[in-house]
């Protein structure tokens, strides 16, 4: 390694170390959140994840496009530092709201990492690295307000989905609301039914597989785009497939561990779902080189 190179690396890890004795007690808060509620769950994937995007990446680089070799960017880096700390003080001397202290502090904390690659490293790393950086985004809490539309949105479109599957199985159903109505049984779609956990958890999943397997940019915002409509319709065949076994089965599927716990069994689904539209994009990646090709 240069002197160039250890300069830069030593920098950069003066900078982190740095972020980290300010904004420890943020960090700690988000990863507390994150192990006591169901809907930051997807926190704990971020870094090790967005660490293994970029060494996915690095590896794929040759000695001509290593970080080391481009040339810092010194304006645009301290910028970023210098919004990073003010975001890092408003939230701890302006804000008196815990959870949007957290969340603001969090966002500074993110901020000021991709300000030190681009101050170290320079603007072409940060483009080199654009996607596992700005993943680190998925690190910042959604504050409660905002976190709530989310799982209001999801009540209501699951509702619909089921109520759709209903229909498509010809079996009667009424809907007013998140209320949904079948011969022998009121269905109502509480907050837990939204599965929020799960469909965080499969957007992201589908991120990380888009990113790694597809080349093409609109491919892989497609692939993530269905994401959301996929957790809608597996969270709607949930309520179908619980509903119809109590009904037709036995009452107790209604509040068995199917209920409970069975939320993995549909996620499992949606994934492969996901899986094999991933490699039906992925396929016509490689099927146009070959054709055109043969077309010489």
């Amino acid at each position: 390694m240069s002197t160039k190179a250890r300069t830069q690396t030593s920098l950069f890890i003066l900078l982190c170390a740095l972020s980290l004795f300010i904004c420890w007690t943020p960090l700690l808060a988000t990863f507390r959140l994150a192990l006591a509620d169901d809907a930051y769950t997807h926190i704990l994937l971020i870094l090790p994840l967005s660490a293994l995007l970029i060494f996915s990446d690095t590896r794929r680089c040759d000695s001509r496009t290593l970080p080391f070799t481009d040339r810092p960017s010194l304006g645009f880096g301290v910028s970023l530092l210098v919004l990073s700390s003010a975001v890092i003080c408003g939230a701890r001397w302006i804000l008196t709201d815990t959870p949007d202290r957290v969340s603001l502090g969090t966002l500074g904390l993110v901020i000021w990492w991709i300000g030190s690659v681009i101050l170290c490293f320079g603007i072409e790393t940060f483009k080199s690295f654009l996607f596992p950086l700005c993943f680190l985004f998925l690190l910042v809490p959604l504050p409660p307000s905002a976190l709530s539309r989310i799982v209001e949105f999801l009540q209501h479109q699951s509702a619909v989905a089921a109520r759709i599957i209903f229909q498509l199985a010809r079996v009667p159903v009424t809907q007013d609301g998140i209320m949904l109505s079948i011969p022998g049984l009121d269905i109502e779609v509480a907050q837990e039914c939204s599965s929020i956990r799960s469909s965080t958890i499969l957007i992201v999943t589908t991120m990380v597989l888009a990113f790694l397997l597809l080349r093409s940019w609109w491919k892989r915002a497609l692939l993530i785009a269905m994401a959301i409509p996929l957790s809608i319709i597996k969270n709607g065949f949930r309520i179908f497939v619980i509903a119809e076994l109590g009904t037709h089965v036995d009452p107790g599927f209604l509040t068995g561990r199917l209920h409970r716990q069975g939320g993995i069994i549909f996620f499992v689904l949606s994934l492969v779902l996901i899986t094999v539209l991933l490699f039906a994009l992925r396929r016509t990646e490689f099927s146009v080189p070959a054709a055109m090709r043969n077309s010489r």
